[in-house]
Parts: C-alpha cells; structure tokens; sequence
C-alpha cells in the first residue's frame, strides 16, 4: 500500500524538481547512435503471462526483447571502465544507449522490476551522464523505458519508465515508503534503496494496482541478465 510520510513528502520534492521537464524527457528521442545500422528490428516475441492480477497479467521482463543488449565488450567488470566506455559512445544526448549488464555494472545496487504489464514487449536501457565532466548524473544515473512498440517509433507506445539517481545521504539502505505524484499522462512513485533514487512513471492505462504490483517485483538487475 502506498503511504506517505514526512521523509516522503521530502522525497516527493526531490522528485519533481529533478522532473520537472516531464517524467518522458530524454527517453524518447532516438539518439543518434540508437539508429546504428540493425539495432530497430523489428522482431516480435510472444511473452508468456506469469501472474494473472484481476483482468491484467503480468509478464517476466528477463524474457523481453531488450534493445541494447549487443552493447558493450564482454568480459569488462570494472564499473570505472565501463561507465567511460559507455560515454565515449555518446553522440548528442546525455542519455546513452548502454545494455542492461553495463548498467548492472556501473550501478551494482540498482534493481528493476521482474514483472511488467503484458502489454510490454521491449526495454530500452540507458546511462545518463553530465554533459560537462562525463561522470553518472547524480540525479538521473539510469533511465529505462517499457515500451508496447518497437522504441522510438510511437510516443503513446511507451508505457513506462524508470528512473534511477543517487539517493540522499540522510535516507538510509532499506527500501522507503513510496510516494505518489501525479502527472498528466499518468503517476509518478518515487521511493530510495539500497542508496539508489528511483522514479517509476506508469501511463494512466495502467490500473494502479497493476504499476504497485509491478514496483513490488523489483530484484537486482544483475539476475535479469540474458543467459
């Protein structure tokens, strides 16, 4: 159950001062390097439903078509390594294509859900940087879309997204209470763990019981890596 609570309410302004161009900013515009040649497939895959919740059902996102996988040289496991790597792929924008195991590599703590709404079939997945020293923004380190279409080639296709931040210091590791904010295309919940700030935005589509549900599911983003 959602709750609010004095620390809360201070979270919640965190969260929309870091948001406050909009809960979508920076997720869909396809950077220059998202067009690299045969990274839009356009391949389907049926996703079998795992929790069934009222008429909605919940899908496993490790079984996704997550779009930046390709990315990144293998056998790389320095986090300082691979968060420059990522950047010296950057064209343009801030926000820079990187694969789910880079991510789990430069933020070891961050977690993700393990299930989304059925209506999901792809994960877009990226590290966000200051554009002036090429380190991880503090406020916005990760950022993920869910997406119902092949990314970028719908706006309304994009049923979610994440955003993952440094958490303040004076907050602690457990998991906080989550906080709600509405926005105009949907709700934003904010809560911090494990050091981490996290941002989850759900379109209105999705009934509130579902986006709880789905904020529930988080695990440690290093066991959704692809086998």
């Amino acid at each position: 159950m959602v709750t609010k609570t004095l620390a809360g309410a201070a979270l919640l302004l965190v969260l929309s001062a870091c948001g406050a161009s909009g809960p979508l900013d920076g997720l869909g515009d396809a950077s220059t390097e998202w067009l690299r040649e045969g990274a839009a497939a356009t391949t389907t895959t049926d996703v079998r439903v795992v929790v069934e919740l009222g008429n909605q059902g919940l899908v496993g996102t490790a079984d996704l078509l997550w779009a930046n996988d390709d990315l990144g040289a293998t056998g790389v496991s320095d986090p300082l390594r691979v968060i420059r790597g990522v950047w010296d792929r950057q064209v343009g924008s801030r926000f820079v294509q990187a694969s789910r195991s880079e991510i789990a590599i430069a933020l070891p703590t961050i977690r993700f859900p393990s299930l989304v709404t059925e209506d999901v079939r792809w994960v877009t997945s990226q590290l966000v940087y200051d554009s002036v020293t090429g380190q991880l923004d503090a406020n916005t380190a990760a950022a993920f879309g869910l997406w119902s279409v092949e990314p970028y080639t719908a706006a309304d296709g994009q049923l979610g997204v994440l955003r993952v931040g440094e958490a303040p210091g004076d907050v602690g590791t457990a998991r906080s209470d989550t906080v709600p904010i509405v926005v105009p295309d949907g709700v934003n919940l904010g809560w911090t763990e494990g050091g981490l700030r996290y941002e989850m935005f759900c379109r209105a589509s999705i009934p509130d019981a579902v986006c709880e549900a789905i904020i529930d599911s988080f695990v440690p983003l290093a066991t959704l890596l692809a086998s």
